[in-house]
C-alpha cells in the first residue's frame, strides 16, 4: 500500500533542477517509508531504475563498486547483473540501504560527474562516525529528511478532511464543542496509531489497536537491534526507553544518569549523539536567551528528547506489559487517560513542528526568590521575533509560565499560544488553540 508523501514534492525538485549535479539522499529513521518513495518516484518518473538493496544484495553488485575506474564497464556490468537496461538522461540507480556499504556511497563522487544516469540514495543511521570513518562523504549529495507520516498525511490516507482543518484556521473564531469534540477525537486516533507507514496500513485495513501495537513493537524492535549494532551495551536502547519515564517527571532536562546510571558511562554523551543520529528520536534545546537567534543561543547541555513518533511514543510507554491492550486505546480515544500524561501532547506537538523542517527549542528560568522555575514548552522564531506555546491537555490552569514569558520579553515575542484540546479562544493576549491547528501555526 502505497501513501501520498510530501517529499515526493523534493524529489521532483531535485528531479527538475539538480539531479544532473547531485545524488539526493533520503535520510531518516529505519521504517518511515524512504525505500518505497524512492522506488515509487522512480516507477513514475524514470523510463528505468535499478534497486540496489545492500542489506539483501548479491556480492557480485557488490564487487561492482571495487573498480568505479572504467564506468562504461562498470554500467554494463551493472545491467548485466540486474537485466535492467539503462538509458541515458532518462534512468535512476537507487542505492537502498547504503550505509551498509560505504563504498557504494563513495562512488557517488565519480557517478555524479559522469553524467549519465541520476542518483537516490537512502539510508539509516547514516551519520554514525563507524559508517563513514572508512570513505571520503561525496560533496555532490543533497539530503532530504523524511520522517513519520504527519497528521496531513495520515489525513489523506485515511480519507479524512484536512482541508477543514485548514478553512478552520483561516477563520480563527470558535467551531463549537460538539465539532471541537470530533476533531480531536480524530487527531488521538493518529497518535494512537502515528505515523510509520506499516502501522497506518494496518488501521487502514482495519486491525485492531492490539495488532497495530504488535506493528509498533516490531519496530521499536528493530530500533533496539541498531542500537546494539552501535554500543553492543545496551546504553542506547536504555536511552530511548527512559524518554516517556523523564517526560512525565517533567524534568528541566534530560538526564543521562537518570537512564543509565552513573558507572561506567564514559561514552555517555557520545551515546547521546548517536542516538540523535539515529532519527529516532527528536532533541528539543534549551535557548538560553530568546531576544536573540535561537540557534545561537542553544544550550547542548541542557534538551529534552522526544521520539520521532508518537504513536511509537504510545507503545513505548506501556513496553512492560506483553502487548498494549485495546482498551489503553480505548481510553486515549475517549481521553480518559489520567490527567498526568499531558506530556503525550507534548510529544505529538514536537513531532508536528519537527514535521514543518524546524528545529525545537524551549525555554526555562528560575522565579524570584524561588527553588522553582518557568518554562515555556517550544518556541518557534517568526521573522526576527518569537512565538511561544505551552501545551495543556485539559487547557485548565493559570498558565502563569506563557504569561511571565510575554512580559519578560516582550519586546521580542509575536504571539504566545496555548495547545489543548479546547476550542480556539482567547484570554487577553494568550490565543488558545486545539492541538489540531498546530500544523499550521509552524508556517
Amino acid at each position: 500500500m502505497y501513501f501520498e508523501r510530501k517529499v515526493y514534492r523534493k524529489l521532483l525538485d531535485w528531479k527538475d533542477k539538480y539531479s544532473e549535479k547531485y545524488a539526493v539522499l533520503l535520510e531518516g529513521a529505519r521504517r518511515v517509508g524512504k525505500s518505497t518513495i524512492a522506488e515509487h518516484f522512480a516507477q513514475n518518473e524514470y523510463k528505468s531504475y535499478i534497486l540496489i538493496d545492500f542489506s539483501k544484495t548479491t556480492d557480485n553488485i557488490r564487487d561492482c563498486f571495487n573498480d568505479i575506474g572504467n564506468l562504461n564497464m562498470f554500467f554494463l556490468r551493472l545491467q548485466a547483473e540486474t537485466g535492467i537496461t539503462l538509458y541515458e538522461h532518462e534512468s535512476l540507480i537507487i542505492l537502498d540501504e547504503v550505509q551498509l556499504f560505504p563504498k557504494a556511497r563513495q562512488a557517488i563522487k565519480h557517478l555524479v560527474s559522469d553524467g549519465r544516469y541520476s542518483y537516490l540514495e537512502t539510508g539509516s543511521l547514516i551519520s554514525i562516525k563507524k559508517n563513514v570513518k572508512d570513505i571520503l562523504v561525496p560533496s555532490e549529495e543533497m539530503k532530504i529528511q523524511v520522517y513519520p507520516m504527519d497528521y496531513e498525511e495520515f489525513c489523506m490516507a485515511a480519507g479524512n478532511n484536512y482541508e477543514l482543518l485548514r478553512q478552520i484556521y483561516h477563520m480563527n473564531s470558535a467551531i463549537g464543542q460538539a465539532t471541537n469534540r470530533k476533531l480531536m477525537r480524530d487527531l488521538r486516533v493518529y497518535m494512537a496509531v502515528g505515523g510509520m507507514p506499516q502501522a497506518v496500513e494496518a488501521y487502514i485495513e482495519g486491525k485492531n489497536f492490539s495488532e497495530i501495537d504488535m506493528v509498533k513493537r516490531q519496530i521499536i524492535s528493530l530500533y533496539e537491534e541498531d542500537f546494539k549494532k552501535i554500543d553492543s551495551s545496551g546504553r542506547i536502547s536504555a536511552l530511548y526507553h527512559s524518554i516517556p519515564a523523564q517526560l512525565a517527571k517533567d524534568l528541566r532536562k534530560y538526564r543521562i544518569t537518570t537512564a543509565i546510571g552513573k558507572k561506567n558511562n564514559t561514552r555517555a554523551d557520545e551515546l547521546i549523539y548517536e542516538l540523535i543520529d539515529s532519527k529516532t528520536v527528536l532533541p528539543c534545546y534549551n535557548s538560553t536567551d530568546p531576544r536573540v537567534s535561537l540557534a545561537d543561543t542553544k544550550d547542548f547541555d541542557s534538551y529534552k528528547l522526544y521520539l520521532s513518533d508518537t504513536g511509537l511514543f504510545v507503545t513505548l510507554m506501556f513496553i512492560d506489559r506483553p502487548v498494549t491492550e485495546n482498551d489503553v486505546y480505548a481510553k486515549l480515544l475517549s481521553d480518559k487517560l489520567p490527567a498526568n500524561f499531558g506530556y503525550l501532547y507534548e510529544n505529538l506537538v514536537a513531532q508536528m513542528i519537527t514535521a514543518s523542517g524546524r528545529e525545537l527549542y524551549y525555554h526555562t528560568w528560575e522565579k524570584a526568590g524561588s527553588t522553582h522555575y518557568y518554562e515555556v514548552d517550544f518556541l518557534i522564531s517568526e521573522g526576527s521575533k518569537i512565538n511561544a506555546f505551552e501545551v495543556k491537555s485539559s487547557g485548565s490552569g493559570k498558565h502563569e509560565s506563557i504569561n511571565e514569558f510575554n512580559r519578560k520579553f516582550s519586546k521580542n515575542v509575536h504571539n504566545i499560544y496555548l495547545l489543548s484540546q479546547k476550542d480556539v479562544g482567547k484570554e487577553e493576549k494568550l490565543l488558545l488553540k486545539p492541538f489540531y491547528l498546530m500544523p499550521f501555526l509552524t508556517q
